[in-house]
């Protein structure tokens, strides 16, 4: 194009904007609190009904505090966990929560669920849906009921001594005479459902082409059981011992029901000493030390079931 000089005029090009500076990665701080945020709510309950509950009563537990008699509580130190370990009651309670937890949760609910589980692999469709459903049966029952069920069973005039009796068989008074096993077989029945359902997911997650194979080089049944099945489902073994280890060490209504940690404290497990000293015999301090010391045992527990959950299979 030629201007009116005769010059050509060189049309110029518009300069581009700057192109923006790419933003730079959110500080480590700010990426850490963004991902938080979706836990507070979960947070904020958790140290209410949880941790602020626990935190009083180990302040409790250092303290005189009894529910009569008493103008106001003083801090004693750990005078309530020397008492506690110098009275014979409380250490037969902890002997007898330790006999209660091994017999019902480590050997019955554990070894029988996983019976239950691997039987119920091979059987039919009408026997698992039986079996099962009379297990679950058990499980689902309130704790009180079960216990009362129990109770029935188990009395002089109950339903195994009349079995017995038909047998022409000796009877006997077992919650008088066997108490903290008649408690123990209690929790076995009305707990095995748990270990069933945990070992019959982890059962099906075995691949059969394993099963299979060793069974074609002549493996028998214990064999493979020992050898295979077992150290296949050893996370899911840890797990299930955990989970059942503490809710035993829980357990107070069906023991209360059955026979109240009677007779003679021949069934009276920690949580009903506790029960026992702090609401009966008013003594709350001395009662939340105790409730302490099996919150205690229970982490115990905890801790050397996680520590096994760590090891690969």
């Amino acid at each position: 194009m030629t201007g009116p000089a005769g010059t050509r005029a060189t049309a110029t090009a518009p300069k581009p904007a700057a192109a923006k500076a790419a933003p730079g990665p959110p500080h480590p701080t700010v990426r850490a609190l963004t991902r938080a945020l979706p836990l507070t709510p979960a947070t904020v309950l958790l140290l209410l009904f949880l941790a602020g509950p626990i935190a009083y009563c180990a302040y409790i537990a250092f303290t005189d505090l009894q529910l009569t008699g008493q103008a106001e509580d003083s801090f004693i130190g750990f005078e309530n966990f020397r008492t506690a370990f110098g009275d014979e009651a409380f250490l037969n309670a902890v002997w007898l929560t330790l006999v209660f937890t091994v017999v019902s949760a480590l050997l019955g609910q554990n070894t029988l669920g996983l019976a239950l589980a691997a039987l119920m692999q091979r059987a039919s469709k009408p026997v698992r849906t039986l079996v099962g459903g009379i297990v679950v049966t058990a499980w689902v029952l309130p704790e009180v009921v079960a216990g009362f069920l129990l109770y029935a069973f188990f009395r002089r005039e109950g339903t195994l001594n009349a079995v017995l009796d038909w047998l022409h068989l000796p009877t006997q008074n077992w919650l008088y005479t066997l108490p903290i096993l008649a408690v123990s077989f209690a929790n076995v029945w009305r707990g095995t459902a748990f270990s069933m359902l945990v070992y019959s997911a982890a059962l099906n997650e075995i691949p059969k082409e394993i099963t299979e194979a060793a069974e074609m080089d002549g493996a028998g049944g214990w064999r493979r059981m020992w050898h295979i099945t077992l150290p296949m489902i050893r996370r899911s073994i840890g797990t299930n011992l955990m989970l059942i280890t503490l809710q035993t060490l829980s357990v107070f209504g069906l023991i209360w029901v059955m026979t109240r940690g009677g007779p003679g404290g021949k069934s009276q497990t920690l949580p009903l000493f506790m029960y026992e000293e702090a609401f009966q015999k008013s003594m709350i301090g001395y009662g939340t030390a105790v409730a302490l010391l099996l919150l205690v045992v229970g982490s115990l527990f905890s801790v050397i079931y996680l520590r096994l959950l760590r090891t690969e299979v």
